[in-house]
C-alpha cells in the first residue's frame, strides 16, 4: 500500500510516511468500512436533530483489567471496546462513533492486527464506526476507548424515585466465577469465561427501558451492590434488593452475583414493567430484584427480608 492512499473505497483520509502511520494503515485495513473519516486532526460527528451528545471514557490496562494469562489479544480489544460501549446502554444512548488510544509494547506490535480485528468486532456488533483515535509506544498494553453516542432524553443515575421498582437485565456470577478459578490457578468454564471475555453492550435493551419509562440506569461494571449505590448517592434514595431474586448464571451463588464485577449487565429504576413482554422482544431476561424507598442513600441487601452484609465490588484504589 502507497503511504499516500488507503484501501480502494475508503473514505479515510489519506496518511503520509513513517512506521507509525504504516502500523495505523495496518488497522484500518483490518476495520475496513468500519473506520470512517479516520486521517484528520481530529473526528466531526453529526448528532441527529433534537438529541444530546453522550460521552464516555473507559481504560483496560493489563495488569488492572486483564491479564494476558487469561485472554487472547482479540478478546483484549473487543472485551474493551465492549466496555466502553456498555457505558452508552446506561445511558440509553445510540452510538455515533468510537476514538481508540492504543498503547502497544514491541513485543505485541505483531497482535496490533489481532487486537484490531477485537475492536472491530465489538463495535460492529452495535453498528458502531471507528472515527480516531490515537496510537503510541509503552511498557504495558492499554487500550482507552471513548464512545460517543446520543439520545434525546439520556438516562442517568440520579433519576431514582421512591415507589419505583429495580430492575436487570441478564443473569449475573459468571465473570466472578471465571475470575476465581484463574486466580485458583486452574481454568473456568468455557461459560464463565465466555461471559468475562465476551460481554455485550445492551444498547438496545436500554433503549427499550427507556422508551417503557426507566428513570435511571447504570451497568455493572464493579459488581451489583455497588453500582446500585451510585444509584442510591446520585438520587439521594435507599435502594433494597432482595438476595433472592438476583438473577444467576449457571451454578454462580447468589452472595457472589450481588458483587460480581465486569458483568455489563444493566439496572434500572422504573415504574412497573412488563418482564415478559420486553423479554420476548430482546430475547434477554429481565428480572424484578428489588425497590426503591425514602431515607439515607445506600443500598440494603435483603435475605428473607432482613438486611445483610455482602462485600460490595470492585474498587480499583482498594483492590489489587
Amino acid at each position: 500500500m502507497s503511504p499516500n492512499n488507503q484501501a480502494s473505497g475508503s473514505n479515510n483520509i489519506a496518511l503520509g510516511p513513517g512506521k507509525e502511520f504504516d502500523l495505523v494503515r495496518t488497522l484500518l485495513a483490518e476495520w475496513g468500512k468500519a473506520a470512517e473519516r479516520i486521517g484528520d486532526d481530529a473526528a466531526i460527528l453529526e448528532v441527529p436533530p433534537g438529541e444530546k451528545l453522550v460521552v464516555s471514557t473507559d481504560t483496560s490496562v493489563e495488569g488492572v483489567h486483564f491479564n494476558r494469562e487469561w485472554l487472547n489479544h482479540f478478546e483484549i480489544g473487543y472485551r474493551a471496546t465492549a466496555a466502553s460501549l456498555s457505558d452508552l446502554a446506561a445511558m440509553a444512548a445510540r452510538p455515533l462513533g468510537l476514538v481508540i488510544a492504543l498503547t502497544l509494547p514491541e513485543a505485541d506490535r505483531h497482535e496490533a492486527r489481532t487486537i484490531a480485528t477485537g475492536i472491530g468486532e465489538g463495535a460492529s456488533a452495535v453498528m458502531c464506526p471507528i472515527v480516531g483515535g490515537d496510537l503510541s509506544s509503552g511498557k504495558v498494553l492499554s487500550l482507552t476507548i471513548t464512545a460517543l453516542g446520543s439520545a434525546a432524553r439520556p438516562l442517568s443515575r440520579a433519576g431514582a424515585k421512591p415507589g419505583q421498582r429495580v430492575y436487570v437485565t441478564g443473569r449475573l456470577g459468571g465473570p466472578a466465577a471465571a475470575l476465581r478459578a484463574w486466580r485458583a490457578g486452574g481454568l473456568p468454564s468455557d461459560r464463565d469465561r465466555a461471559r468475562f471475555a465476551n460481554p455485550v453492550p445492551r444498547i438496545d435493551p436500554a433503549i427499550g427501558l427507556a422508551a417503557r419509562g426507566a428513570t435511571s440506569a447504570i451497568d455493572i461494571s464493579d459488581g451489583l451492590i455497588a453500582d446500585v449505590g451510585h444509584i442510591a448517592a446520585a438520587s439521594k434514595v435507599r435502594v433494597e434488593v432482595d438476595l433472592d431474586r438476583i438473577p444467576l448464571f449457571d451454578a454462580a451463588s447468589a452472595i457472589d452475583a450481588a458483587s460480581s464485577g465486569e458483568e455489563y449487565e444493566v439496572v434500572v429504576t422504573a415504574p412497573e414493567i412488563d418482564v415478559a413482554q420486553f423479554s420476548q422482544e430482546f430475547g434477554l431476561d429481565l428480572t424484578e430484584i428489588g425497590r426503591v424507598v425514602a431515607g439515607p442513600p445506600r443500598v440494603e441487601l435483603l435475605k428473607d427480608g432482613k438486611p445483610i452484609t455482602a462485600r460490595p465490588g470492585f474498587d480499583h484504589f482498594r483492590d489489587k
